[in-house]
């Protein structure tokens, strides 16, 4: 067989099986995505308690882990409060 058909032949095929992959990746990620609508959550993810609830921690808003002092009526104080995060 000429070279340059084989060549053409082996681009095709190759061309064929990268958009076979590609479409069965799509076909799994719709079944991820929909098993994870049902569930509500990531599969394999421990259960959530909803009743514990998520506590977000105070940050600091001065690199030193000072915070904000309180706002006058006026608009913000940009000067650190005297307490410390802990």
């Amino acid at each position: 067989m000429h070279p340059e058909f084989l060549r053409e032949m082996t681009d095709q095929r190759s061309r064929e099986m990268r958009a076979r992959a590609h479409q069965a990746r799509l076909a799994r990620l719709a079944r991820l995505a929909s098993v994870v609508s049902r569930r509500g959550r990531h599969p394999g993810a421990a259960p959530v308690d909803e009743a514990d609830g998520f506590v977000i921690p105070v940050i600091p808003d001065y690199v030193d882990g000072s915070f904000r002092a309180e706002v006058a009526a006026g608009g913000a104080s940009q000067e650190p409060a005297a307490h410390r995060a802990a």
